[in-house]
């Protein structure tokens, strides 16, 4: 056959084909590309390749990570990516801290076991607003949060009373374990007095060392990268508004890979029903 008859059945060929239109294989990856660009979406264009993947699963797709890693690459589908971080952390050189009761062991099997506590920024054109937060290290919840525009005891003193308040009011008799850093904020007397009359015991990490506090570090990680990185706040009420949002998706849709691939409120319902089933 000589070169031109080959390149004429090629075309022919690729007539023939492109008159039958797309194959069943190729609906299919359209439309699993389709579900994958969705679920990015609904996520705030957060998640990357594994918690696409757990979602598709909730959802009834069970499909290979290593296929929507694949298609997100084909897509330009991508999850956000971080920042550097400033630091926070000041210590007050004439209070006395708490013993590390944790030693980097931030395993919990059951809520109100241990909670983790700890400050971020965020930068708007008015100036700095500081989120404070605790989180329980079982669910990774964060139960309670106060937004302030100074980096005083106020800030973690609000996030203190409304974690107790979201436990129903009251945690004495839990015997919670209640974790940060040695920053000023949480050896302040106002603060050590209120978790004293919560029945809170604390116990503090060092200072400038992320390991010792790291589930806090890993919780605003999460938060800067799908929550501030990539947005500018020309004011604080702008950036409060977006911060509320994120925690409220954080907590009832946001899956997390450490208590398998499911929203902190759900877990807890997970946990909750559980130990009444037993």
């Amino acid at each position: 056959m000589s070169r031109l008859s080959g390149v004429h059945v090629g075309l022919l060929r690729l007539a023939a084909r492109e008159a039958a239109g797309p194959t069943t294989a190729q609906l299919a990856e359209a439309d699993l590309v389709a579900k994958i660009r969705l679920v990015h979406e609904e996520s705030r264009r957060n998640y990357g390749e594994p918690r696409i993947t757990g979602q598709l699963a909730r959802d009834g797709v069970v499909v290979n990570h290593k296929r929507v890693a694949r298609l997100m690459g084909i897509a330009g589908i991508r999850g956000k990516g971080g920042r550097r971080k400033v630091r926070t952390t000041i210590q007050d050189p004439d209070a006395t801290p708490f013993a590390d009761l944790v030693e980097r062991d931030f395993v919990r099997q059951g809520l109100d076991q241990l909670w983790i506590g700890d400050l971020t920024y965020v930068a708007t054109d008015e100036g700095w607003l500081y989120l404070s937060g605790i989180s329980d290290a079982c669910s990774r919840r964060l139960l309670g949060w106060s937004i302030t525009d100074h980096l005083r005891t106020d800030g973690p003193l609000d996030a203190l009373h409304a974690a107790v308040q979201c436990r129903g009011g009251t945690v004495k008799g839990t015997g919670v374990v209640f974790h940060s850093d040695k920053g000023c904020q949480y050896t302040a007397s106002d603060y050590t007095a209120a978790c004293t009359g919560y029945g809170v015991t604390q116990s503090m990490g060092s200072v400038g060392d992320s390991y010792d506090n790291a589930q806090a570090e890993s919780v605003w990680a999460g938060f800067k990268r799908e929550a501030i990185d990539h947005e500018h706040f020309a004011t604080r009420t702008e950036a409060r508004q977006a911060i509320f949002s994120w925690i409220v998706w954080y907590n009832s849709t946001r899956l997390h890979t450490s208590i398998g691939m499911r929203p902190p409120v759900e877990f807890e319902r997970h946990l909750q029903e559980a130990a009444l089933a037993a």
